[in-house]
């Protein structure tokens, strides 16, 4: 029987800012734009639901006159991933 995939990780967008966060300390909106080409709008979204399921910790705030929005993985978001990917992987082994 096949595992079910977190359909919260199963977006592709979701799934883009999780893999990144995971390599990174933490990463600010601009930078998560560029890596995954998506819209300010698209991304504002997508972190936000990230962030109501407790996969990733945002941080706002005013760098001298600009605002920042800062991402930072969370241990659950960390443990959501390997699962997620443990249940990939139950997809493609052979029987």
């Amino acid at each position: 029987m096949f595992k079910e995939l977190d359909p919260l990780l199963h977006s592709q967008l979701r799934l883009a800012i999780v893999s990144i966060l995971i390599s990174v300390e933490e990463a600010d909106f601009v930078y998560l734009k560029e890596k995954t080409g998506a819209t300010a709008g698209n991304l504002s979204v997508q972190i936000d639901k990230l962030n109501e399921a407790g996969y990733i910790g945002v941080n706002k705030f005013i760098d001298g006159k600009k605002p920042r929005t800062v991402c930072k993985i969370t241990k659950a978001g960390i443990d959501a991933f390997d699962a997620y990917v443990k249940a990939l992987k139950s997809y493609i082994k052979p029987k």
